[in-house]
């Protein structure tokens, strides 16, 4: 069945924000397949995220978005068997992800997912969190980065290293390989997002900072360590791409490809954070795949 609202004076605009104002806990990749999918019409007509609609203008969806309890993690137990457990105590676990692995689920029932398989060994995880999606997880990695994921157990752990990531004191340090080598050590360059990807803009732009040390190179890689004192989305990928050293592998933001090994090579190796008294500071072990495009780049 059709669902059919009218367009108000505060929500006149382009289609897909009155759209995301309408339906605020739906996602914006959800709500931007609505649209490729034709399910968004505007006076009868297919309309397109960028068209503008004026008030009264009325909106006609042929399927509604899924929105709140719907999001939560389903127990994946094959998904849990691709997640190594690296730390487990009775407020926190901390796990690494494969690169291919998504965060949390985009769709509802969505499998596959970390969330998902700390869904199935942790159940406790699966109704923590501020959004549905959130599994317990208090932060996120793109899916084509491998690396730790911290989950809180309890909704006090989940608050109180939700503001630690705030406040600026959680820790992270990821290794990269980078094409060529970087032209400084750190960038503070403002981040915003535009489209699926992130840009430098020093008027509208977040600010972030990554600081970068080479560990070693060749005549046409380097292996980089990079602290991001910010959690911006794809933060390391776009500074170390703006200080000419795009993740190799990483297509997206300029980084050539390494034959016969898909993806980028990103992977957050360390992550240290507080709970309670004491600062705890966990290590994931390189992937198979990260060592294979080491020696591939002659590092």
């Amino acid at each position: 069945m059709s669902e059919l609202f009218s367009v108000t004076a505060t929500e006149a605009g382009r289609a897909d924000k009155e759209l995301a104002r309408h339906f605020p806990d739906a996602g914006r990749r959800q709500l931007a397949e609505l649209f490729d999918e034709g399910c968004v019409r505007v006076k009868g007509k297919r309309a397109k995220k960028g068209d503008r609609v004026e008030v009264g203008d009325l909106i006609e969806l042929t399927r509604s978005p899924v929105t709140g309890e719907a999001f939560r993690p389903v127990p994946d137990p094959v998904a849990a068997e691709r997640l190594v457990v690296l730390l487990e105590r009775p407020e926190v676990v901390v796990v690494a992800k494969p690169a291919g692995m998504p965060t949390q689920p985009l769709k509802a029932g969505e499998l596959g997912t970390v969330a998902s398989g700390i869904a199935h060994r942790w159940p406790e995880c699966r109704e923590i969190g501020d959004d549905p999606r959130d599994g317990g997880l208090v932060h996120r990695l793109d899916i084509g980065t491998s690396g730790a994921l911290i989950a809180a157990r309890s909704l006090e752990a989940y608050r109180e290293l939700r503001e630690a990531f705030g406040t600026g004191r959680v820790d992270k340090i990821y290794l990269a390989i980078v094409d060529g080598r970087p032209v400084a050590r750190e960038s503070d360059a403002p981040l915003v997002q535009r489209g699926r990807k992130v840009a430098v803009d020093h008027t509208d732009g977040l600010a972030a900072h990554t600081a970068f040390t080479v560990e070693r190179a060749s005549a046409t890689h380097a292996l980089v360590r990079c602290n991001a004192r910010t959690g911006r989305m794809h933060q390391v990928r776009a500074h170390l791409a703006y200080v000419g050293s795009p993740i190799t592998g990483d297509v997206l933001y300029g980084g050539a490809p390494v034959a016969d090994i898909d993806g980028f090579f990103l992977h957050a190796a360390t992550v240290t954070f507080p709970i309670g008294a004491q600062q705890i500071t966990v290590e994931a072990p390189l992937p198979d795949r990260f060592k294979a495009a080491l020696a591939a780049c002659g590092l």
